[in-house]
C-alpha cells in the first residue's frame, strides 16, 4: 500500500484506500459479524491500509465497536475517522439528531467509548441538517479540537457553499481549520464535479470519495444474477439504474479485460486516478482482498479517456458559458480580430 499527504490542511500520511466499515455488524439485518470483521481489519492492516472511517450510526454503534476492540492494543497506528447527526440507535430522540452542539459533543463522547480511545483523529459532521449555523459547526469542532476530543474537522454530504462558509469562518476566527470533505464520487455519481470538487481542491481539503463502486453495481455482480446491498439491504444502494448503467459496465468490463482484471477495481482506480482517496467498504475478507488489488492497478491516459467521456455529466451553468471557446477568448484578451461583431457594435 503506498501514501498520500491527506490534503493541504493536514500532514497526515494516510494509505490510498480507506477502509469503510458501515457493512461491520449485523444491527442492520446485513453486514459482517464480529469474525469477519476482525479478518477483514487484519488484512487491511496486514496490507498496510491505516485510514478506518466509520461512523455513530454505521449498524447502531456496532461498527466503532467492533474497530475499538480491535485497534486498542495498536491505536496509534491508525488514523480513524468518524461521523455524527444520524443518531446510533434505531429511535434517536429529536434532541441527538443533527448538527448542532449538543448532538455533536454527546455523540463524540459517546463514540470515544465504543471506540475505546480518548480521541478521534478525523471527526466529520455526517450529514447537512440546513438548519444548523456555519459558524456553530465549526466552533464546535475547534472546541472538541482544542479539548483533545479529535484532531481534525471536516464536513460530509454538505453543499459546497455550506463547506466553503464553514471553512473561511473558521480561518478568519483563528479556528481548527475545516480539513476534509467526505462525499459520494463514482463511475454513476459524478455530479461532484460541478461545484464540490473544484471548492475542495481550491481550499485545499482532503477528498474521501465513498461508494466508489456504486454500492456494488459497478461490479457487474448484479448482471450475473448475484445477491448483495442492492437485494439484501434495500434502499442503501443509489443509481440501480440498469439501463443508465449498462454502457458504464460496459466500458468497465472491456478495460478489465485489457488488464487483467475485473470491473470492480477498475472503478475504484478511476476514483483514485482522479485525486480523490477511494472509501472501500468490504462485508466480506475475500471482497476486501479483491478490492485491494485496485491499489497497484493503473489505468492507461486512453482508458481514463474512455471512462470519462461515457459517464461524463452536464456541469450547467456557469461552468459550460466560461468553458466555451468564445468566451475564453474575450476573457483573456485573446483573437479579438477573430470575434465578428454584429455590425454598428464597438468591440
Amino acid at each position: 500500500m503506498r501514501y498520500r499527504i491527506f490534503g493541504q490542511r493536514t500532514g497526515l500520511k494516510v494509505s490510498e484506500l480507506a477502509l469503510g466499515t458501515g457493512m461491520f455488524g449485523t444491527a442492520f439485518g446485513y453486514g459482517a459479524a464480529p469474525d469477519e470483521v476482525r479478518n477483514i481489519l487484519r488484512g487491511y492492516a496486514e496490507a498496510g491500509g491505516n485510514f478506518i472511517d466509520t461512523a455513530d450510526n454505521y449498524q447502531l454503534g456496532e461498527s466503532e465497536t467492533l474497530i475499538g476492540a480491535f485497534i486498542a492494543p495498536h491505536r496509534d497506528d491508525f488514523i480513524i475517522a468518524s461521523k455524527y447527526s444520524r443518531g446510533a440507535t434505531r429511535a434517536p430522540s429529536l434532541a441527538a439528531l443533527g448538527n448542532n452542539r449538543k448532538a455533536m459533543v454527546q455523540s463524540v463522547e459517546a463514540s470515544l467509548k465504543r471506540l475505546k480511545t480518548d480521541r478521534i483523529d478525523l471527526y466529520f459532521v455526517h450529514m447537512d441538517d440546513g438548519v444548523t449555523p456555519a459558524e456553530e459547526i465549526a466552533r464546535g469542532l475547534d472546541d472538541l479540537v482544542r479539548a483533545g476530543k479529535i484532531v481534525y474537522g471536516g464536513l460530509s454530504n454538505f453543499p459546497a457553499w455550506r463547506v466553503a462558509t464553514a471553512a473561511n469562518t473558521a480561518d478568519l476566527r483563528g479556528w481548527a481549520p475545516i480539513a476534509a470533505v467526505q462525499l459520494e464520487y463514482s463511475l454513476i455519481q459524478r455530479t461532484a464535479e460541478r461545484e464540490l470538487l473544484p471548492m475542495a481542491n481550491g481550499l485545499g481539503l482532503g477528498i474521501m470519495g465513498w461508494s466508489p463502486m456504486g454500492g456494488g453495481l459497478l461490479t457487474g455482480k448484479y448482471r450475473k444474477g448475484e445477491k448483495g446491498r442492492a437485494t439484501d439491504l434495500k434502499g442503501s444502494v443509489l443509481h440501480d439504474d440498469p439501463v443508465r448503467n449498462a454502457p458504464v459496465l460496459d466500458a468497465l468490463t472491456a478495460i478489465a479485460g485489457e488488464l487483467d482484471s475485473n470491473p470492480g477495481r477498475v472503478a475504484i482506480a478511476w476514483v483514485k486516478a482522479k485525486g480523490v482517496l477511494p472509501v472501500i467498504g468490504p462485508r466480506t475478507r475475500a471482497q476486501l482482498d479483491d478490492n485491494l488489488a485496485a491499489a497497484t492497478l493503473q489505468l492507461s491516459d486512453e482508458q481514463l479517456r474512455r471512462l470519462d467521456e461515457i459517464t461524463a455529466v452536464p456541469l450547467g451553468y456557469p461552468h459550460e458559458l466560461l468553458a466555451a471557446a468564445e468566451q475564453r477568448a474575450i476573457m483573456t484578451g485573446h483573437r479579438w480580430e477573430q470575434i465578428d461583431f454584429p455590425e454598428g457594435t464597438v468591440a
